[in-house]
């Protein structure tokens, strides 16, 4: 509360809280986010071609022109200016395998902000992440395609035939594949040694395959205080934790710690997914909660489900209950 004093008389000015501001916009936000994906998409080129650019942008453009479509009632510099739409775009395109067709990856952008985010009531209110819905969208719609990855190394220029596919025609990716380190390690038993899986020298997912720089990003999104530490922390830990006792007891089927942390996109969506504000819990305790069941879900899907990833179900399934854990770890009420 503060008051004012005038030569007229004196008039009380009631003020309520926050009284202090640092700044903080959803656009700036957005956009250091954004920014820690520069090299992470430079790195995805290096190692992909321009065909991983070339599904990065298709995705992206499907977020921006459906955020476009649904809010130019507002303005087009509305819909655009936060960085939302752009940011979905290239979280959804990152997730993808380098060969996908780019109409496909147009779809899973489409698919992203409309499921995702518009029906929900727009920026902010939306239940689910909206790149994994996406994401999630394209696994059940086209499930082999999404699961064809092709082997890293090729020249820059070379373009898979799949990349410019026609839409709704053969949705075959011809390509040289590779199966992933989670793949082989599933279904073969063989498990990779941690140098490929840091430096990115393995098929996988656009923009998971470089743990060493997924890393550094998230180190640097959480000292600028960006997202919640204890989200990606408790996420991994739980992974570590689980994973290291399951080892010890069944060291010939279920690989050491190092592997299920490098392994696959928990970097990446430990980074990047499970500290999206909106999906996730506002409470201290209730991002310990959030983080712990992330990690629990993915160690249950890739050691006993059929798939050989789990990070996607296991960050929208532990969505789905963030309302009740917000619920149920408010703080107490001082003086209550």
């Amino acid at each position: 509360m503060s008051s004012t004093h005038e030569q007229e008389g004196t008039r009380l000015e009631l003020l309520t809280a926050p009284f202090l501001h640092d700044g903080l916009s959803t656009r700036r936000l957005m956009f250091e986010v954004l920014a820690t994906l520069v090299p992470i998409v430079a790195a995805s080129a290096w190692f992909f071609g321009i065909s991983a650019l070339l599904v990065i942008t298709s995705a992206t453009l499907g977020a921006v022109v459906t955020e476009w479509f649904f809010t130019r009632g507002s303005g087009w510099a509305k819909s655009l200016v936060d960085g939302s739409g752009l940011l979905t775009g290239i979280l959804l395109g990152l997730t993808l395998p380098p060969a996908m067709p780019l109409w496909m990856a147009f779809l899973g952008g489409v698919a992203g902000i409309g499921l995702g985010k518009v029906i929900w009531g727009g920026l902010g209110q939306n239940l689910f992440n909206p790149a994994l819905v996406g994401r999630a969208f394209l696994q059940a719609a086209f499930p082999t395609v999404i699961t064809t990855w092709s082997a890293p190394g090729r020249g820059f220029f070379e373009i898979a035939p799949s990349t410019f596919a026609p839409p709704l025609m053969r949705a075959s990716v011809d390509v040289v594949t590779q199966a992933t380190p989670l793949g082989l390690a599933k279904f073969d038993g063989q498990v990779t040694e941690i140098a490929p899986l840091i430096m990115g020298r393995t098929a996988g997912s656009i923009g998971e395959t470089m743990g060493l720089l997924l890393l550094s990003c998230g180190i640097f999104l959480a000292a600028r205080k960006v997202f919640d530490w204890r989200l990606p922390v408790s996420t991994l830990l739980t992974v570590v934790s689980c994973g290291g006792i399951l080892h010890l007891f069944d060291p010939e089927n279920v690989p050491h710690p190092g592997f299920m942390i490098f392994s696959g996109g928990l970097l990446f969506g430990a980074i990047y997914m499970v500290t999206d504000p909106v999906t996730t819990p506002i409470t201290p305790r209730g991002a310990w909660i959030f983080g712990i069941g992330v990690g629990v879900l993915v160690v249950l899907i890739r050691l006993y489900g059929g798939l050989p990833e789990g990070v996607m179900y296991a960050i929208l399934l532990m969505n789905s209950v963030t309302p009740l854990i917000n619920r149920y770890t408010q703080p107490r009420i001082f003086g209550g």
